[in-house]
């Protein structure tokens, strides 16, 4: 244990000195410049002619014609591309398992994953995209597959899922319309989800990847129309998909028990979800106006009504939500701002009870650094009507719940190595549970890269962070892109 806490220490004092170097190398202040409004600038009402995507993947616009130009060669009708990736991840801060638990010490993960993607071009402007990917871990085999509990396995060892598929085009001027299965993404938090409750998150291995590399694609039917310097979206969502959890087993699982069965939600018109969003684009600065009436991506424990009185069922309530969301560009400052109201929460420890919500989320980045950029985002997420009994497991939630997320990103050797540093707490003082990811991306030729960097976990008050201080880890990635 000593020798844990004396590794931990040296890396803190390594994240430490990475994070003053940050500030202290080619850290030439550029309070004069410009650049930073360059991407609000070129939006305006002089341009209404020209349509925008309505923030399917940022709250800045983007023609839906771009990608097909960008992406498919204009002799040939379509682009089949991907990339293939090797990575490995080392746990070093585990003790020695009691009998009969999974021994998470050293390589944790020896994974190849294949990714495919084809894109093409077809009559009058539609477009059509598919996307796929296979992983295997090959840490179980090495390991010893006896050692990991069928939960592990089903959820980590091996995997083959259709990602984003979908056609897209514009039946008439100002209109585009886009079905199947996709992502998109509300607000304008980079590190936080609050009016962003669309897709759900893969959440099997929290703290490694961003949070827009966890997003899961659903089918849904998305049609846009524009206008100046608005975009109204309506979206019908017709795949019923939750977030996924680490399983049982899992380093990262709270609890002793299995959870219970999943109640199903079948993918029908009945169950079908809705959203509406209102976009502007002005000249420095956004405004973004959301309704959503979805299922809640995390799940309650409820009475199985079809079982006997005392089975248990993990179950999604249906909830509604309206937000807004701002970005305010000021030299090279971008102020952000989200708001969200959710209502029809419910909580396993409050079977007969349903609550509402209130998000509230500020954030700055500061970009006047060279090639360096810096962001603070804190959410507080208050809960109407709270009682003692929600503070319990396996709810875990108080009446205020703080979450706040500190980032930096610098850029060397001509854009080619990029420093990331992610500072993650909840709570004031992380005191719910914490982690930190120092990470290094350096590109060795145009088409591979090489990932690699640690995380540390801090156990706290929080469901999901207990017991996972022991977590810490290494990782490696290679990426060939074709």
């Amino acid at each position: 244990m000593l020798r844990h806490v004396v590794l931990r220490w040296r890396l803190w004092v390594l994240v430490a000195g990475v994070f003053f170097c940050f500030l202290h190398t080619d850290g030439r202040p550029g309070w004069g410049s410009d650049d930073f409004l360059d991407g609000f600038d070129d939006i305006g009402p002089a341009e209404e002619d020209v349509p925008i995507d309505g923030f399917d993947d940022s709250t800045m616009p983007v023609d839906p014609h771009d990608l097909a130009s960008e992406t498919t060669n204009a002799d040939s009708p379509g682009r089949l591309g991907g990339h293939a990736k090797a990575a490995a991840i080392y746990n070093f801060a585990h003790d020695r398992p009691a009998a009969g638990e999974t021994d998470w010490r050293g390589l944790s993960s020896l994974k190849t994953e294949l990714f495919l993607e084809f894109d093409a071009k077809l009559e009058d402007g539609w477009q059509v995209y598919a996307s796929c990917r296979a992983d295997y871990d090959f840490a179980y085999p090495i390991n010893g597959r006896d050692a990991y509990t069928d939960a592990v396995l089903d959820a980590y060892e091996s995997e083959v899922d259709v990602r984003e598929m979908y056609l897209m085009g514009s039946p008439a001027r100002q209109w585009d319309i886009k079905v199947g299965r996709q992502i998109v993404v509300w607000g304008t938090s980079d590190n936080i989800r609050v009016v962003d409750v669309i897709n759900p998150l893969d959440l099997r291995m929290p703290g490694i990847t961003d949070i827009e590399d966890l997003r899961l694609p659903v089918t849904l039917s998305k049609l846009d129309y524009y206008w100046g310097a608005f975009n109204l979206s309506g979206i019908l969502i017709h795949e019923v998909r939750f977030n996924e959890n680490p399983p049982y087993g899992s380093d990262f699982y709270p609890f002793a028990a299995p959870s219970p069965a999943e109640k199903r939600v079948n993918s029908n018109m009945r169950n079908t979800q809705f959203a509406m969003a209102l976009n502007g684009i002005f000249s420095g600065w956004d405004l973004g106006i959301y309704l959503a009436d979805v299922y809640d991506k995390d799940a309650h424990v409820e009475c199985c009504s079809s079982a006997p009185s005392n089975s248990l069922q993990s179950a999604h309530a249906r909830i509604k939500m309206v937000g807004t969301s701002t970005n305010v560009a000021m030299g090279n400052w971008l102020i952000k701002g989200e708001i969200a109201w959710l209502d029809g929460l419910k909580f396993t420890n409050a079977p007969n009870e349903t609550f509402s919500r209130l998000d509230t989320m500020a954030g700055l980045e500061y970009n006047g650094f060279d090639e360096t950029l810096i962001s603070l985002e804190l959410v507080d997420r208050h809960l109407y009507h709270h009682n003692d009994d929600l503070k319990q497991d396996p709810d875990g939630w108080n009446t205020d719940q703080l979450q706040w997320v500190a980032r930096m990103d610098k850029d060397y050797l001509n854009d080619t190595l990029t420093l990331t540093l992610v500072l993650s707490f909840y709570g004031e003082t992380g005191q719910d549970g914490a982690y930190q990811r120092l990470s290094a991306e350096y590109e060795i030729i145009d088409a591979l890269t090489v990932d690699g960097g640690g995380v540390l976990y801090q156990s706290g008050n929080l469901p999901a962070f207990k017991n996972i201080g022991d977590n810490d880890r290494l990782f490696l990635e290679f990426k060939y892109s074709f």
